[in-house]
């Protein structure tokens, strides 16, 4: 039997959107409904909230949840989130005295993920022993299509093919990172600091649980559906 670590990793001094990770919606702070859903699919064996805010890691002992007091040298705009990741994992593993052999991270700020959303992600990254494997949206901007840049003086499609695409459903699928569910192997996690590693995978969810908050206008969206769901 695996061992499977969640890590949730939520900083405070968020940049987009002042404390969001405590932000309420529904009286409810926002990584209550990451926390819940963590809890809810009896995947894991632990959780760890990993965290610089003794606000954030006095919530989630309420939860009685492990908790990490993040140092300050990981809690900059510049720390990579993968060695939050890391971090957690390594502390956890010598709390606990063992070795977790899938770790998964849940983002707080994707909190429309559900149940379906988690354990799918979770049985396609176990069925094919890929080595890690991140959500993502299907992108309503397409770099063959309609997404631009500048090269040299002119402004032209980001990537170019062979024919030319006049139709929105000739264009060739493409995906965007929605931040919700990222799960590795421990070997891959440890050795590796790219997110884009050999036998990788995704898992595609749908636009309406994919909104990553990272702006007023995503709270406001994210709170008016969260607010809809709970009159359901």
């Amino acid at each position: 039997m695996m061992n499977v670590l969640c890590t949730i990793c939520a900083r405070k001094n968020s940049k987009g959107v002042k404390n969001k990770n405590l932000k309420k919606i529904n009286n409810k702070p926002l990584i209550s409904y990451t926390i819940e859903l963590a809890k809810k699919t009896k995947i894991f064996n632990e959780i760890v909230v990993s965290s610089d805010d003794i606000r954030i890691l006095k919530l989630s002992n309420k939860h009685k949840l492990h908790t990490l007091k993040r140092k300050n040298y990981l809690s900059k705009d510049s720390t990579p989130k993968i060695k939050v990741i890391r971090n957690a994992l390594k502390h956890m593993e010598d709390k606990k005295k063992k070795k977790y052999d899938i770790i998964c991270d849940l983002d707080v700020t994707t909190p429309l993920k559900n149940v379906e959303d988690l354990i799918g992600c979770y049985k396609k990254f176990i069925s094919k022993k890929y080595n890690n494997l991140f959500s993502v949206e299907i992108s309503k901007k397409n770099p063959y299509f309609n997404m631009v840049e500048k090269n040299k003086k002119k402004y032209q499609l980001s990537k170019k093919m062979n024919k030319q695409i006049n139709r929105r459903q000739d264009q060739p699928l493409v995906y965007s990172i929605n931040a919700g569910i990222y799960l590795w192997r421990r070997k891959t996690l440890l050795k590796s600091d790219k997110l884009f590693n050999y036998k990788n995978a995704i898992y595609a969810m749908p636009e309406s649980r994919s909104i990553d908050i990272d702006t007023d206008f995503d709270f406001k969206l994210v709170e008016m559906i969260l607010k809809k769901n709970k009159k359901k």
